[in-house]
């Protein structure tokens, strides 16, 4: 057997000790599928002194992170800091320009800066993975990378987000509104005291575009991934969706499209209505799925826990035998000078159909204004909801809603601008698009 791989690990919270835990339980497996031996040389976190668990005695310790890359009695380091810049980025850097392979988990920071990153790895000829990136422990980077890579991959889409994906899950099945699930969520440690980045649709996002430049060979574009979250979706629309033989779920699509001859690429996060017939509107709970359509596959669709110490360390350590076993390939699949750039893609063109839920004054005329703004703009209606007696006198807000027939979203823009500013609306609507 050949020299072992000698590991730094930058970071030692659930993820970091995981990786140390199944290299320990599984090193004798993990060497004769490797080939050679995975042995942690040096480690780095914030505190020193802190119980994680685990004995950190055989290692070396670093106090500054960034020194890792320097050692040498390193070959690959390990990124498990977070964070699209500051140290993070600087560890992965010097690592990279200082001939080390590097293993990541940090979205952010591929998402941010990948093409930099990418480009730094192909001129010294190592390796960058990121397999943890993105769905945890679902293999879904090498999946696409080498597994379907034959195909030309027309459409790519799923649930990204497991935290969100607890709540939507909960709300259906408890009947409870999104406040009370988010809090019950943070309380089982499912979502972060601070969830902008889960409940907004960034963490997803950040996902989506790796996943799109991965799948389409087009240059990353974060910036350009259309984005909203599920903070505005009630236990009202949760029923309405289910009453409609649907389920509520955030989904990140992405597709390759022509306009005009010219490739556009859509990339977008959003709750979406999924037909309860979709292999997606099973996968409930903190759970991650991926779908891939190829042209000569067809639909491939990789599904299981998309965070936690298990799942992503194993992807973490997978990464590492591939480098054990000396299999560096560009990071996307394709050189950074073979990544197109492609403009966004007008989504206004897309063709759908749309669940749109107004909160509106208990007055009369209401129905009426919604109407005429919807036939306006050209938006044909297939069903309407109304939840309340808009002419009862109450004054309290009426929940109403409505499902489109199939047409371009930008008539359904239209519409909401035209109902913009109208003292019928307590708040703006809420556009959820049917997936197809």
């Amino acid at each position: 057997m050949t020299a072992p791989l000698r590991i730094a690990l930058a970071g030692l919270g659930t993820v970091g000790a995981g990786v140390i835990r199944l290299l320990e339980a599984n090193g004798e497996l993990i060497a004769a599928r490797a080939g050679r031996r995975l042995q942690v040389t040096a480690v780095c976190a914030r505190e020193r002194n802190k119980d994680r668990g685990i004995d950190l005695s055989p290692y070396a310790w670093e106090d500054d992170m960034t020194a890792l890359a320097a050692r040498d009695d390193v070959d690959a380091v390990v990124e498990l800091v977070g964070g699209s810049d500051g140290p993070a980025l600087t560890l992965a850097r010097n690592a990279l320009s200082g001939g080390k392979q590097l293993v990541t988990a940090n979205k952010a920071m591929i998402a941010h800066h990948g093409m930099e990153l990418a480009a730094l790895a192909e001129e010294r000829g190592v390796a960058l993975k990121y397999e943890a990136a993105v769905a945890g422990g679902i293999p879904v980077i090498k999946g696409l990378g080498e597994g379907a890579a034959a195909n030309r991959i027309e459409r790519i889409y799923g649930i990204l987000n497991g935290t969100c994906n607890y709540i939507l899950s909960q709300m259906e099945s408890t009947g409870a509104d999104f406040g009370d699930v988010l809090k019950a969520a943070q309380e089982l440690g499912y979502a972060e005291a601070d969830p902008t980045f889960d409940i907004e649709g960034v963490d997803a996002a950040h996902k989506l575009s790796i996943l799109a430049a991965l799948a389409f060979g087009t240059a990353l574009d974060f910036g350009a991934v259309e984005t909203s979250g599920i903070s505005r979706i009630s236990a009202a629309d949760i029923a309405q969706a289910d009453a409609l033989g649907h389920v509520i779920r955030l989904v990140g699509i992405a597709d390759l499209q022509e306009e005009g001859g010219e490739p556009r690429l859509f990339q977008r996060v959003q709750p979406v209505l999924v037909a309860k017939g979709h292999p997606l509107a099973a996968v409930d709970g903190p759970t991650n799925a991926v779908v891939a359509e190829g042209n000569f596959v067809g639909r491939l669709m990789f599904e299981g826990r998309g965070a936690g110490d298990g799942p992503t360390a194993s992807a973490v350590v997978a990464d590492l035998i591939d480098i054990a076993r000396g299999n560096v390939t560009a990071p996307f699949s394709l050189p950074v000078s073979a990544l197109q750039a492609v403009a966004p893609a007008d989504p206004g063109q897309r063709v759908n159909r749309a669940y749109i839920r107004f909160s509106v004054a208990d007055r009369p005329g209401v129905l009426a204004e919604i109407s005429a703004a919807m036939r306006d703009a050209g938006v044909s209606i297939e069903s309407l909801i109304q939840q309340g007696h808009p002419d009862d006198g109450s004054g309290d807000p009426v929940l109403v809603a409505m499902v489109t027939h199939d047409g371009p979203e930008s008539a359904i823009s239209s519409a909401v601008e035209l109902l913009d500013g109208s003292p019928s609306l307590i708040e703006p609507p809420l556009v959820m698009r049917l997936l197809a």
